[in-house]
C-alpha cells in the first residue's frame, strides 16, 4: 500500500482552527467569570448602601419591644403607623420643618447668586491676580468649619445674631466648590457664540441669561441639590447658633428625640428619620438626570 503524504498546510490550519476555538472558549469563559464577580460586586454595593434605609424604615412601623428582641427581625410583625404620628407630637415638627424649609431655601438661592457672577468674572474676563485668586478661592475647600467656627461664633454674637435664621444663613451664602463647577462649565462655551453675542450688541447680563445660564442648566441644578443636601442635613452649625425651638432645624429636633426621659423610643425616632430623609428622595429623584448630564458635560473637555 502506498502512503498517504499529510500535507503541512492543511495540517498547520486545522491546528490553527483548534487554537482559536480553545481561545474563543477561554475568552468566554474569562467573560462570563468577570461580568458574574462584577455582578456580584454591584448586588454587594447595593445591598450595603440600601440596608441602612430598609433597616431604617422597617424599624419605624415596629412596636417598642419589637426594636429591643434579639436576634431583630428584618420585617415588623404588624405595621405601626403610630409611630409617624407619636413622631409629630413628641417635638414641634411643624415648626422645625418650616426652619428648615426656609434656612436651606434661603441658602441654596443665595449661593445661586453669589455663584453665578464669580464663575462668570473667573470664566471670561481676564485680570491681575485671577489665577491667585482662583487658588485662594479653591483652597476654602479645605478648610473645615469647624475651624472657623469660634471666629464667626463670636461675630454673630457681638451682632446679636445668635439664634437667628441670619446666623444660620450667612455662612453659607456662597460656594467655593460651586464656583469651581459652574466655572468649568462656561469655559466649554464656544468663543464663536461669544463673539457673535456681542456682534449683536448683547449685554452682559443677556449673555448670561441667554448663553451661559441655559447651557449650565445641569451644573446649576446640580450645584442646587447638593446644596440643598448639605444644608438639609446639617446638624452642628443649628445645634451651635440656636438656642430655642423658634429657629432650630428638623436635624436638630430629631435628634433631641434621644433625650426624652422614658429612653430613647427607636421605632419613634426611625420614623422621624424617615420623614427627615423623604424630601431629599424627592428632590434627588426629580434631578438625578440633570446630576448625569452635568458630569457628563464636565468629564467631554
Amino acid at each position: 500500500m502506498l502512503a498517504v503524504k499529510r500535507n503541512p498546510w492543511i495540517f498547520r490550519r486545522s491546528r490553527l482552527q483548534e487554537v482559536r476555538r480553545d481561545n474563543a472558549g477561554a475568552r468566554a469563559i474569562n467573560t462570563f467569570a468577570v461580568r458574574a464577580v462584577k455582578g456580584a460586586f454591584h448586588i454587594l454595593l447595593f445591598l450595603i448602601f440600601f440596608f441602612p434605609f430598609f433597616w431604617m424604615v422597617s424599624t419605624s412601623f415596629k412596636t417598642l419591644g419589637e426594636t429591643m428582641t434579639f436576634p431583630p427581625a428584618l420585617l415588623p410583625e404588624t405595621f405601626q403607623f403610630s409611630n409617624y404620628r407619636d413622631a409629630l407630637r413628641a417635638i414641634p415638627f411643624a415648626t422645625y420643618l418650616t426652619n428648615s424649609c426656609i434656612v436651606t431655601g434661603s441658602v441654596t438661592a443665595l449661593q445661586l447668586l453669589t455663584v453665578v457672577p464669580a464663575a462668570y468674572g473667573f470664566s471670561q474676563y481676564q485680570f491681575r491676580g485671577k489665577g491667585m485668586l482662583f487658588g485662594l478661592t479653591l483652597v476654602t475647600m479645605m478648610i473645615p468649619a469647624q475651624l472657623v467656627f469660634m471666629p464667626l461664633f463670636i461675630l454673630f454674637s457681638k451682632l446679636r445674631m445668635i439664634n437667628t435664621y441670619w446666623s444660620l444663613i450667612l455662612p453659607f451664602g456662597t460656594s467655593a466648590f460651586g464656583i469651581f463647577m459652574l466655572r468649568q462649565t462656561f469655559n466649554q462655551m464656544p468663543k464663536e457664540l461669544v463673539e457673535a453675542a456681542k456682534l449683536d450688541r448683547a449685554g452682559e447680563l443677556k449673555r448670561i441669561f441667554r448663553l451661559f445660564l441655559p447651557m449650565a442648566r445641569p451644573t446649576l441644578v446640580t450645584m442646587a441639590l447638593l446644596t440643598f443636601i448639605n444644608t438639609w442635613n446639617d446638624y452642628f452649625w443649628p445645634l451651635a447658633l440656636t438656642t430655642s425651638d423658634a429657629v432650630r432645624t428638623l436635624p436638630v429636633g430629631v435628634a433631641s428625640l434621644r433625650n426624652i426621659e422614658s429612653g430613647t423610643h427607636y421605632n419613634i425616632l426611625m420614623a422621624s428619620n424617615v420623614m427627615l430623609t423623604i424630601p431629599i428622595i424627592i428632590a434627588y429623584f426629580l434631578a438625578h438626570k440633570q446630576i448625569i448630564k452635568a458630569f457628563t458635560y464636565l468629564g467631554d473637555k
